[in-house]
């Protein structure tokens, strides 16, 4: 079983509602709109693109398991996805989580277990401060197990 892990270091913004039912955003711009409410970090260090070449690898891959947690301070999430042969993972400005199994430039795992409007609200509340946040991106490849 291999496992492939990435951080990465955004932070909050006052706009963060963190209320979208289907995706979760993490961007490199420094600004949320009223709009944006999938978005949950802004300035990030990193976008699809920028992760670890080798996770890239993993996530492009239907048996890989993702998990993702997001931690401010003391608080953390954690959101199950899944990795998909279609993810393409060129975007220079975002990340996004997909509970559907929609894929486009953007997006790093499909058939999440949360959206935006699911992440614990404490820390959605902490984001709304501009509280900094570290993402944990872990992919899991479970073709041996699958393969049993």
């Amino acid at each position: 079983m291999k496992v492939v892990c990435d951080t990465v270091h955004a932070r909050g913004h006052s706009m963060i509602t963190g209320k979208h039912r289907n995706t979760i955003e993490i961007t490199k711009d420094e600004y949320v709109t009223e709009r944006g409410t999938c978005i949950i970090a802004c300035s990030s260090d990193k976008a699809v693109k920028d992760l670890n070449s080798e996770l890239r690898e993993l996530l492009k891959n239907d048996n890989t398991i993702v998990i993702v947690k997001i931690i401010t301070r003391n608080l953390s999430d954690i959101v199950i996805c899944r990795g998909s042969k279609n993810l393409k993972l060129s975007n220079d400005r975002k990340i996004i989580i997909r509970r559907s199994r929609y894929v486009d430039d953007s997006t790093l795992c499909i058939e999440a277990n949360k959206a935006s409007i699911d992440i614990d609200r404490k820390i959605i509340s902490m984001l709304c401060m501009c509280e900094e946040v570290t993402i944990k991106i872990c992919a899991i490849d479970v073709s041996d197990i699958l393969n049993m």
